[in-house]
C-alpha cells in the first residue's frame, strides 16, 4: 500500500470512529433491560471472554451488552459502511453475526440498497441486496469495510450469512440465494480469503428449501407443497463431532425452525434433513453459543402480534447437545 492510501485509509478508520462515538453520546441507551423487553429480529449472541461481556446484535445494526444474559443496556450504533460503495448512504441492515477469529472480530450481516433493482421475477422486483463482512479490533466495534467492496454476486439476493471453518482449515461463508429470484431457496457456501477481506471462488449449493421434509406452503390449488423459503442458516458440532446446521423455514404462514446434519462431516454434505422442526411454532433464525459458564444455549426469535404491530422477541432456550443430535430444552431461566 502507498504512503498516500495508507494516511487516507487511517483517516477514513479515524472519521468513522469519529462519528460513531459521536452518534452513540448523542443517543438515548436503555439500561437493565430484560430480554424480552427487547425488539430485535435474528438474534446473535457473541459471549466475548476477553471483556467477560454478552453481546447482542440482529436486524437493524445495532448492538446490546449484558454480563448476565437477563439485563441488556443499548442499543449501540457500531456500524460504519463506506456510503461510495453499492450499499449506498443508508443501507438497511439484517440479520447482523459477531465472529471472533485469530484475534479480531468480524461483523457478518445482509445490506440492502433499496434504491437499486436488480431483477424482476413474478411480479416481484427484487432490490439490490448481498451479504458482506465487516471488521473490528473489539468486540463492542466499531465494525469497518476491507478491502474488497463485493463479495457475491451483484445480480443475486443474498442474506443471512454466516461463518464455518471447516475441516480443510479453511474459513467459509454459508449464506441463503433469496427465493424471490430462483423461487425455491439454497443454503449456500463460498471459500472466504484468509483475512475475510473477501471471497474465493464461486459459491457451491448445499441444499434446496424444497429438500426439506417438514416445511410446506399451499398450491393454487390448495394442495401442499414444499416451502421456497431458506433463512438464518448456521453450523455447529456435536459433543460427539456430527456436524449440523440450525435453519429456518416456514410451515404454511408459521415461522419454524429445523435442522440438517452432514452426513460427511464437511460443508458440502450431503445434509440430510430432520423430519421435524426442532423447536415449537412460532421460533426461528436460531443460534448456539455457550454461555461463561459452560451452558449451551439457543438464541432465536418468536412473533407477536401487539396492538396489530407484528414484533420480534429474542428468546433462549437450554440445548443438550451431548449426542450425535441437539436436543432442545426448557426456555432459559424459567
Amino acid at each position: 500500500m502507498s504512503y498516500v492510501k495508507r494516511v487516507l485509509s487511517t483517516f477514513f478508520i479515524l472519521v468513522c470512529v469519529v462519528n460513531i462515538s459521536a452518534q452513540n453520546r448523542e443517543q438515548r441507551f436503555r439500561e437493565n433491560i430484560p430480554l424480552d423487553s427487547i425488539r430485535l429480529s435474528d438474534p446473535f449472541i457473541l459471549a466475548d471472554k476477553k471483556t467477560n461481556t454478552y453481546y447482542m446484535t440482529g436486524t437493524g445494526g445495532m448492538l446490546w451488552k449484558s454480563n448476565d444474559l437477563e439485563k441488556w443496556t443499548g442499543p449501540y450504533k457500531v456500524v460504519q459502511t463506506d456510503s461510495n460503495s453499492w450499499m449506498g448512504p443508508r443501507p438497511m441492515i439484517w440479520a447482523a453475526e459477531l465472529h471472533y477469529y485469530e484475534n479480531r472480530y468480524y461483523y457478518f450481516a445482509t445490506f440492502t440498497n433499496r434504491n437499486i433493482k436488480i431483477d424482476s421475477v413474478k411480479g416481484n422486483v427484487i432490490e439490490r441486496r448481498a451479504c458482506h463482512v465487516l471488521v473490528s479490533d473489539k468486540a463492542e466495534g466499531p465494525y469497518l469495510p476491507m478491502k474488497d467492496s463485493v463479495y457475491l454476486p451483484g445480480n443475486r439476493p443474498t442474506l443471512d450469512a454466516t461463518l464455518w471453518i471447516d475441516k480443510d482449515k479453511k474459513p467459509y461463508m454459508v449464506y441463503c440465494w433469496e427465493w424471490l429470484q430462483n423461487w425455491n431457496g439454497t443454503v449456500e457456501k463460498i471459500e472466504l480469503k484468509k483475512d475475510f477481506s473477501g471471497t474465493a471462488g464461486e459459491g457451491k449449493i448445499l441444499f434446496r428449501a424444497g429438500d426439506s421434509p417438514w416445511s410446506k406452503e399451499k398450491d393454487e390449488q390448495g394442495n401442499d407443497k414444499p416451502n421456497k423459503v431458506t433463512d438464518g442458516p448456521f453450523l455447529f458440532k456435536t459433543q460427539t463431532g456430527k456436524l449440523g446446521m440450525l435453519w429456518t423455514s416456514w410451515i404454511y404462514d408459521v415461522y419454524t425452525q429445523g435442522v440438517a446434519y452432514s452426513a460427511s462431516g464437511t460443508l458440502d454434505g450431503p445434509w440430510i434433513q430432520e423430519k421435524e422442526p426442532i423447536t415449537p411454532p412460532n421460533y426461528g433464525h436460531g443460534m448456539l453459543f455457550r454461555t461463561f459458564e459452560g451452558k449451551l444455549l439457543m438464541a432465536l426469535h418468536s412473533h407477536k402480534n401487539a396492538n396489530g404491530r407484528y414484533i420480534r422477541i429474542p428468546r433462549l432456550f437450554e440445548v443438550d447437545d451431548s449426542g450425535d443430535k441437539i436436543i432442545l430444552g426448557n426456555p432459559f431461566g424459567k
